[in-house]
């Protein structure tokens, strides 16, 4: 005889875990401004009152117990022993990712997360309603990266942040991409140099340019100097809507295209298109959102966040790129993924 089946019962689950994210999210941004998984790296297993002491943590021992034991709940802490007794140690991922001395580290992110846009995304409803950016242009500023730039400190943890997001992404982009057509590539919006860096380590042919804005040019040279790039690596100096890009057999841009509406978007893309030597591939690096729009949540949280930043910006299918790319006038278009989330969207001429 066929069982039949029970039906779907109602449950909170899903609305309690999302609804208590930043609770969540507050503990792991907290614990990396507090350099925690560094301080684990260096002194190895340490009881929460040798924690305590040196975070200089004055709430009591119980809550620094809490504390603790949420971050060995979620993976980013191993635990031997309980509350007096235990023992923390950095987990895995933590080990890897989040020890500020190790070149892997991808924390600048999370450092930007909270002591920026943490509280701008608490306007989130206010964004929605106005359309409004809701970062530093709705405090008087004329734009957000001007404010970002007005000191070394901002703008190194916006470099350092922008770095995190794609470090991964660069890598694998590096290893992934057929190279072996290409012996020159220009990355617009280079920041810090990564992507540049990237491609030169693992593709010795190619001759790489990061091209930024001028006060980032200092940050790029001294990570270029630190991989002992020089010779492959260079930096030049202008604005991407204003001067017209270095020119290459390669363009990339990371986490660059989805910064603007849809007018600039294409205009970028027609400026990476004038600079190309022919037969050149244009290729933005983003968290291209699903066609379907139901898979890539970070894609999709990513493009509400452009809303908080910029108020006009937004992330995008591979879709929407091949129909710029047509307008612009490339020849054909293609789709890689990446690390996680991310893809690199090529546009070939």
């Amino acid at each position: 005889m066929e069982q039949t089946k029970a039906p779907l019962q109602p449950t909170p689950g899903k609305i309690m875990h999302i609804g208590t994210g930043f609770w969540a999210s507050k503990i792991l941004l907290a614990a990396v401004k507090f350099e925690l998984f560094t301080l684990l790296d260096e002194k190895g297993n340490m009881s929460a009152g040798q924690i305590k002491e040196i975070l200089k943590l004055n709430c009591s021992y119980r809550h620094v117990y809490d504390f603790l034991d949420t971050l060995s709940a979620f993976g980013f802490l191993q635990r031997d022993g309980l509350l007096e007794l235990a023992r923390y140690s950095n987990g895995l991922d933590a080990g890897f990712f989040l020890d500020k001395k190790k070149p892997s580290y991808i924390g600048g992110l999370l450092e930007m997360l909270n002591n920026r846009l943490y509280r701008f995304w608490g306007n989130l409803e206010n964004g929605l309603l106005t359309g409004l950016a809701q970062n530093e242009f709705s405090e008087g500023v004329e734009h957000p990266f001007d404010e970002l730039y007005k000191t070394p400190e901002k703008l190194e943890e916006f470099t350092n942040a922008m770095s995190g997001i794609q470090k991964g992404n660069f890598m694998v982009f590096a290893h992934k991409f057929d190279f072996s057509k290409y012996k020159t590539l220009t990355d617009a919006g280079g920041s810090a140099a990564f992507l540049s860096i990237m491609v030169a380590r693992h593709q010795p042919h190619m001759q790489c340019i990061s091209f930024d804005l001028p006060p980032v040019e200092p940050i790029a040279n001294a990570n270029i100097a630190n991989f002992g790039l020089g010779d492959k690596v260079k930096t030049a100096s202008g604005d991407f809507f204003t001067d017209p890009l270095p020119p290459a057999d390669i363009i990339t841009m990371g986490n660059i295209l989805h910064d603007w509406d849809e007018d600039k978007k294409i205009l970028l893309m027609q400026k990476a298109f004038e600079a190309l030597l022919p037969y050149g591939a244009f290729i933005a690096i983003e968290n291209v959102i699903d066609e379907d729009r139901k898979e890539n949540i970070l894609g999709l949280m990513m493009s509400l966040n452009m809303l908080i930043e910029t108020g006009n910006g937004f992330d995008y299918t591979f879709s929407d790129f091949s129909r710029w790319a047509k307008l612009v006038g490339f020849r054909d278009t293609a789709i890689i993924s990446l690390a996680g989330p991310s893809s690199a969207c090529i546009a070939y001429k």
